[in-house]
């Protein structure tokens, strides 16, 4: 808010004014634009484009959390919905990668989507973890549990550093 007691500080409408210029009509209530939409040709059969983005050629990415605890190294991903079957888990190098398959977001006698949120289709995550594990089957279980996946690794016992003597 400007303030009225003061002769140096120029008035809202003063400064609008300034920046709108001195022809403007600050009081006049602003009225939106309508966008601007082109009419694109279409063929003859073709079917009209929408505004949506074609998930199709990216796969969804999946949400994780990575945390530490003294002994392990924990990786939790919400799976709502996806089975085990359509989970593939891997490692190789500390590298992580979850991908898979969330289905049963299309109904075929759909005819026109008002709101889409939720991803349906093929995900996939990979992940650098930040310390070493242990990748053999004995030291990493992995358990999926009220759609949540959870991924636990042996951390890899690393020897202390050692002072090397300068000459």
């Amino acid at each position: 808010m400007a303030r009225t007691n003061s002769d140096d500080l120029l008035m809202e409408d003063d400064l609008a004014a300034a920046f709108l210029g001195e022809d403007m009509d600050v009081t006049a209530p602003v009225e939106a634009e309508e966008p601007v939409v082109e009419d694109v040709p279409q063929e003859e059969g073709e079917p009209v484009e929408d505004e949506w983005v074609d998930t199709d050629e990216f796969p969804g990415q999946l949400a994780v959390d990575v945390y530490e605890t003294a002994d392990k190294l924990v990786v939790k991903a919400r799976t709502a919905g996806i089975s085990k079957s359509d989970l593939d888990v891997s490692i190789s190098d500390n590298i992580l990668t979850i991908s898979g398959v969330l289905s049963g977001g299309e109904d075929e006698q759909t005819t026109r989507w008002h709101i889409q949120e939720c991803y349906w289709g093929e995900f996939s995550r990979t992940i650098a973890l930040p310390v070493q594990v242990r990748e053999d089957e004995n030291s990493v279980k992995a358990e999926l549990k009220d759609g949540v996946l959870t991924i636990m690794f042996e951390k890899e016992k690393t020897e202390a550093p050692k002072k090397i003597a300068i000459q």
